[in-house]
């Protein structure tokens, strides 16, 4: 299953990027998504979840308030605004499908990856 994400870039603290992450038809409409990030030598993380009707979205501590994780599922994409970006949020971001409608914190819960996209904040 292809996952592009995309939207990735680099910025100034307290700018916002918006994050997009297609996929195939029946994977994308059909179950949860998630993002994650990865910074080198650390594990990922996750960031944000989004259930496969939108209904229910769950956020990190350390983004919420700031990102805003949406989907369309017409268009198989699921977004990741990011506003007041912290030189911490830089990362490489992975946009992920669940194994399930929901979704959850931990990287078993996604069968598929995309190939992440970086995010570079500076002070």
């Amino acid at each position: 299953v292809q996952l592009q994400a995309s939207g990735g870039g680099l910025v100034q603290a307290g700018a916002s990027l918006r994050l997009s992450c297609t996929t195939a038809k029946r994977t994308g409409s059909n179950n949860g998504m998630g993002w994650f990030r990865q910074t080198p030598g650390k594990e990922r993380e996750f960031v944000a979840r989004i259930s496969r009707s939108a209904d229910s979205t769950y956020y990190a501590a350390a983004v919420k308030g700031r990102f805003t994780i949406s989907r369309d599922n017409v268009k198989n994409t699921v977004y990741l605004q990011m506003n007041s970006l912290k030189v911490e949020d830089t990362a490489v971001y992975y946009c992920a499908v669940a194994r399930g409608v929901y979704g959850g914190d931990s990287v078993t819960s996604y069968q598929y990856w995309g190939q992440g996209t970086q995010v570079t904040v500076s002070s």
